[in-house]
């Protein structure tokens, strides 16, 4: 932003008379609508206009004209800026945009504002690109206003040692900024102690960044100082950067340059003293110098806008050589910026020794690249001397092989100045890094290591201008500084005018390297690496992805997971998406109607409180498995939340009387929470206990039953119920006041909390018209932006999102029944992402559509296809600059409009409420009903899908399975004397039993076939499984024959043709055991069995899941123990750890698309196979009876993946005598579907 002074006085800065430079020519640079212009003699891409504004000046804006009366003119530009003449710095919009537009006639003026303003005294204009039918042609202008500088130059052993009056000590507000620059990466730039003593503040440069420390201010110091933060990087290259210390209270700001960092501070830290460079410290008389100090310069240094540096200059505030003046070496730096990059050098004078000695500076962030390379004389072999792993290394090679290898040194692409020498003298030739302190590498080749005629630097020139340089290598993307050749520097200023050498694509007289880590644009803890062109986020274990790890890898909530077809387990929920909340690990139970979410604490147990004599309360608080700001997100975003509260009592008092004070009370809510004087059942406010809202509590004087103060346990001693109101929730703490007397005893129980429902999953909203929309305010994401959304249409196209910024945009569309575009322009041209559908989507079905864009990539997914993705520039535009309305459902030109439904759409991880918008807009409506025809698929097992208001409930009625999707198998293990018995209604009796349930386990039917299926599992045979009878005589059965296979045996089956009255009446499914058995099975059956039963199916029937879950409600007999098994897998018992049942279905391969993170074991399904059904047709022919059947076995074996049973048995397993069979083998059975 421009200052104020700046921009209400912004005025031209160059004079009249004052002339451009540039090696090739001399002219008058301010032309604007004037006669004339500059032109260089050649247009080639080494020209530039360099101007001199005699004093350092605030820059803010260039204007540009071509040349007057010509089609000389320039279409883009570099700009350059310096203090002395060397040491340029390009000027960079957003921190990555290096080039300006320029014209596109010679008469026009372009103005381009600085976003930042530029102070220097010197610029420089490079030319890009020009109009290809003229020549290079410019007008020029610069605006800005005087720039005020009070400057101090520290030798790292003076500096300013700066005491506040009485008067402004500890003030509320403290601020010191300042400039500094120096060409040390190292030294302690500025201390901060508090007036109090015990606490001070520094900042270091370490390694060209700087370090914020907290320290004691003892002497000596009692620790080492506590490193708080990391600002800023490369601020050893010689170029001024801006400090701002701000203490507000205990709020510390610090920023450097763009960098920002916020802590706090102790209280008592007021009243700074002040001190710069080298200074005593507080208890000492002489300056510290137990490391570096700063060596450099200072600019404008204030304290409370008290100008340091001037007090300076007339006080005593100096310590040692203090200068009022910026004394800057010269160090002239090269940059090999591209592929095309070379330098090449004449080969200095041999040494008296016959060899060479090389020597430079090296800064780069690459790995690999070629450093430097040259013939050996005669030999015909070639030096390579290259970067390979951060390493240095040289090869000499010959005739195809590799006669020398040496290396040295390590992470040389840690973007700091390594030193780099290669020496050959007398026989021995040595490389080195960093002198002494780095890593040197030393051999003695039997040949003269010398240069036969050239050296290049960085690459080499296209081979069929150059044959004597080859580069087997990368190139060198870096900067380089301080060449020397047998000891003699290497005057790049002469490279420059082409003087010496001949180079191409270099910048010289700078190091035009960027931190592009610095600061960092990976999100949520992602880890930044980068090269010289780019930089990569690693987002490993952050529980996000993509290119800046912006998008969670994680559902917003369980019911999100259910309709990814999870079923219940353990996963992790990222409430806001790509928002600042970290995930959290929850456990969703998905048995129920409703999808409920558990949190838990660490005491979810009922806790007995023992008498606690002289103590007047018990303190109790819970810990809860996520943070503070992801309960209150998750307790936000659903349409329910409970929590049980309970409290059990013996002459322990809970709440008194509404008049008095309450003996216990407990917090809930944001935070540490608020006091709560009411109890679990109760209304928020009522200081009551559930029983005193109902009016049924033991003592009707009170309003809790542990208020009536008994002596004794019983069951209505107790005052338990739900926590219902979100604003109270979760419970953080109880506080128990009676509990102090002797006879006192009481028992608590805090629940986890529980929620249930999403209500931004099911905003929704519907389009009926291709001309109605929804606006919202305008979108910011101007440096990451994720848009995610579902819908469903009959609409073969339709815009779906759009916003405009006077140039940038970005629109989500439908462009045809199959393809989703998501197009946007943010400085750099329109950009387009597109995904093909191999299915139409216009088929009234839910689609999930997800975009995002950052610095680095935009990329589009639809549905479980692969993202689409397209990289940005490499120096592009950052800032995606939007003004207008957000559009949902159309454009603001009410062309292309979406016909359809919108649902759960997020931006940047914040849900629109589209429901609420819709209300109040005509032509669109809230809700959006019909989601069985996306989700019907995850009922299985012929679960039927039933339509709600907010999603869809399997109905598992007409299923042998139970379950979410009516996936979970029910089974049951029997004993020998174990028997169910189902008796089929009458067809008069179903009419007159109109209010029985509307389930598969009373729904009979009159039959026209036998359809049976079951799973077992047993080491039994022969053994019978299954009998059905009518009291015609008719009767099927199902065993297992003495050989271990099944058979069926049908008797007097009449047929079907036939339809007889009363044949299908009073049908009995009898499992084995029972004493109604044909007599010729009387024998078999008297064997009982031994096993597991599952998934039984008669028809319509499951006989076995009536007889589990509905015993009462269901004609069912039930003789002998039964007991619900999971059929011999290590399944616990437990409901919930049975419920943890992942089949393979569900699972799409990474924890982000919906996998659970505690895996669990699987039901009878995943030991081997699925049900196998046997469809039997009875054809009659006379009086012979045939029968067809089909049968199937498997043996079982575990799933080792899931944890299940270990496979021992084989295939070539038989089967025990009939005395034998009776016990169970301790092998594993085998497991059967029928």
């Amino acid at each position: 932003m421009l200052q104020a002074n700046c921009t209400t006085n912004q005025q031209s800065i160059l004079q009249p008379r004052r002339k451009g430079h540039s090696w090739r020519c001399w002219t008058d640079a301010r032309q604007l609508n004037r006669a004339g212009g500059w032109s260089p003699l050649t247009s080639d891409g080494y020209q530039w206009l360099e101007v001199d504004l005699g004093q350092r000046t605030k820059i803010a804006a260039v204007a540009t004209q071509g040349r007057y009366g010509s089609s000389d003119w320039l279409t883009s530009y570099l700009l350059m800026f310096s203090d002395t003449g060397h040491n340029w710095k390009q000027h960079r919009q957003e921190d990555s945009i290096g080039s300006f537009p320029g014209n596109s006639n010679a008469d026009s003026v372009v103005q381009y504002k600085l976003q930042q303003p530029a102070v220097a005294r010197f610029l420089r204009l490079l030319p890009l690109h020009w109009n290809p039918s003229g020549r290079m042609g410019l007008r020029l202008e610069a605006y800005g206003c005087p720039h005020t500088s009070h400057v101090l130059g520290l030798d790292g052993s003076s500096g300013l040692l700066y005491r506040p009056s009485p008067g402004t000590r500890g003030s509320v507000r403290e601020v010191v900024t300042l400039q500094f620059k120096t060409l040390r990466n190292s030294g302690t730039l500025l201390r901060a102690e508090g007036g109090g003593g015990g606490l001070g503040l520094g900042l270091e440069l370490e390694r060209g960044r700087l370090l914020l420390l907290t320290r004691g201010t003892e002497r000596p110091p009692s620790s080492e100082p506590r490193r708080v933060a990391s600002l800023g990087s490369l601020l050893d290259d010689q170029q001024w950067h801006r400090l701002a210390v701000e203490r507000r209270g205990s709020q510390l700001n610090v920023t450097v340059d763009e960098h920002a960092e916020r802590l706090r501070l102790p209280a008592e830290f007021a009243g700074w003293e002040l001190s710069v460079g080298t200074v005593p410290s507080r208890g000492s008389q002489s300056p510290d110098v137990s490391k570096g100090n700063f060596h450099g310069c200072l600019e404008n240094l204030k304290f409370n806008s008290v100008n340091v540096v001037e007090l300076a200059k007339n006080g005593d505030l100096r310590v040692g050589n203090v200068t009022f003046s910026c004394a800057e070496s010269v160090s002239v730096a090269v940059t090999f910026p591209g592929p095309r990059s070379f330098l090449r050098l004449p080969g200095a004078t041999p040494s008296s020794s016959g060899g060479v000695s090389v020597g430079f500076q090296i800064r780069t962030w690459n790995k690999a690249g070629l450093l430097l390379t040259f013939d050996l004389p005669q030999q015909g072999g070639v030096v390579w001397l290259y970067l390979s792993e951060a390493r240095l290394r040289l090869q000499i090679h010959k005739a195809g092989r590799a006669l020398l290898e040496l290396s040295a040194g390590s992470a040389l692409n840690d973007g700091q100045w390594h030193s780099v020498a290669l020496t050959s003298s007398r026989g021995r030739l040595s490389i080195g890094v960093d002198g002494e302190g780095g890593g040197s590498a030393q051999a003695a080749p039997p040949y003269a290591v010398a240069v036969e005629s050239h050296l290049f630097f960085g690459g080499c020139p296209a081979e069929d201008n150059e044959p004597r340089c080859r580069n087997p290598f990368n190139v060198f993307l870096g900067c380089m500084r301080l060449l020397s050749l047998n000891h003699l520097m290497v005057d790049l200023m002469m490279v420059q005018k082409k003087q010496l050498g001949i180079f191409s694509h270099l910048q010289i007289d700078m190091c035009g390297i960027i931190d592009r880590c610095s600061p960092s644009r990976c999100e949520h803890g992602g880890r930044c690496t980068q090269s010289w062109t780019a930089f990569r986020c690693n987002c490993s274990a952050s529980g996000y992805s993509g290119a800046t790890c912006h998008s969670s890898v994680y559902e917003q909530s369980c019911e999100a997971y259910k309709h990814n077809g999870n079923t219940s387990g353990h996963f992790y929920i990222d409430v806001d998406g790509s928002g600042p909340i970290r995930p959290q690990l929850v456990y969703c139970n998905m048995t129920e109607e409703n999808t409920w979410m558990e949190i838990q604490h660490n005491n979810t147990e009922v806790t007995r409180v023992r008498p606690s004599p002289g103590a007047r309360q018990r303190s109790l608080h819970f810990d809860y498995s996520t943070g503070d700001e992801q309960l209150s997100a998750a307790i936000g975003q659903s349409e329910h939340c409970e929590q049980e509260l309970s409290y059990r009592c013996r002459k322990s008092r809970l709440l008194n009387t509404p008049e008095g004070s309450p003996f216990s009370w407990w917090l809930g809510g944001p935070g540490p929470g608020r006091v709560q004087t009411y109890w679990g059942g109760a209304q928020p406010g009522s200081r009551q206990c559930a029983c005193g809202l109902r009016g049924d509590c033991v003592d009707p004087q009170h309003y809790c039953n542990c208020d009536a103060d008994r002596t004794e346990w019983y069951l209505k001693a107790e005052d338990s119920g739900l926590i219902t109101h979100k604003e109270s929730l979760p419970v953080r703490s109880l506080v128990l006041g009676d509990v102090q007397r002797p006879e006192s005893e009481a028992a608590y129980r805090v629940g986890p909390l529980r929620c249930h429902g999403d209500r931004n999953f099911w905003n929704a909203a519907f389009f009926d018209k291709e001309t109605s929309y929804l606006h919202f305010p305008t979108f910011h994401g101007e440096l990451s932006a994720d848009i995610s959304f579902l819908f469903k249409t009959t609409a073969s196209s339709g815009v779906f999102l759009e916003n405009l910024g006077i140039k940038d945009f970005i629109r989500i569309e439908l462009s045809s029944s199959t393809r989703v575009v998501f197009s946007l322009d943010v400085g750099d041209g329109p950009l387009e992402v597109r995904v093909e559908s191999s299915v139409p989507l216009n088929d009234d079905r839910w689609h999930r559509v997800r975009a995002e864009r950052n610095v680095r990539e935009a990329s589009l997914r639809l549905d479980a296809l692969p993202a689409a993705r397209r990289g940005a520039p490499a120096d592009g535009h950052l800032h995606l600059q939007l003004n207008s309305q957000l559009f949902i459902g159309g454009t603001a030109s009410r062309q292309k409009g979406f016909r359809g439904c919108i649902r759960a759409l997020q931006l940047n991880g914040v849900t629109l409420d589209l429901e609420e918008r819709a209300r109040i807009t005509p032509g669109v409506r809230a809700g959006c009903p019909g989601h069985c025809g996306s989700y019907g698929s995850l009922c299985r097992n012929r679960g039927r899908c039933a339509e709600r208001a907010n999603g869809f409930l399997c109905d598992c009625g007409l299923s042998a399975h139970t379950g979410a999707f009516c996936h979970t198998e029910v089974s049951a293990s029997f004993k020998s004397g174990t028997t169910v018995s189902y008796t089929f209604k009458e067809p008069h009796e179903s009419g007159r039993n109109s209010s029985a349930r509307p389930s598969s386990v009373h729904s009979d039917t009159t039959l026209r076939g036998e359809d049976v299926s079951l799973s077992f599992r047993t080491n039994q045979s022969p053994a019978l499984l299954l009998y059905v009878s009518s009291r015609h005589g008719e009767s099927l059965a199902l065993l297992i024959n003495k050989h271990g296979e099944e058979a069926f045996i049908l008797k007097e089956i009449l047929p079907l043709s036939d339809n007889l009255p009363g044949f299908c009446v009073s049908w009995r499914l009898v499992s084995p055991g029972s004493e109604d058995v044909d007599p010729e099975l009387s024998r078999l059956a008297s064997l009982g069995f031994t096993g597991c039963l599952s998934v039984v199916r008669f028809n319509s029937v499951s006989p076995l899941k009536a007889a589990l879950l509905h015993p009462h409600s269901s004609p069912v007999v039930i003789t002998g123990p039964l007991v619900q098994s999971t059929c011999g897998s290590s399944a616990s018992a437990n409901p919930r750890a049975a419920e943890d049942t992942h089949h393979l279905s569900d699972q799409s391969g990474s924890v982000g698309s919906g996998q659970p993170l505690v895996k669990s074991i699987r039901t009878g399904s995943a030991l081997i196979g699925g049900v196998i059904a046997v469809a039997i047709f009875l054809i009659a022919s006379g009086l012979a009876l045939t029968a067809r059947f089909l049968y199937r076995r498997r043996e079982t074996h575990g799933n080792q993946e899931a944890g299940g049973v270990k496979r021992e048995d084989s295939g070539d397993f038989t089967f025990t005598s009939q005395r034998d069979s009776r016990s169970v083998s301790t092998e594993n059975p085998k497991e059967y579907f029928i």
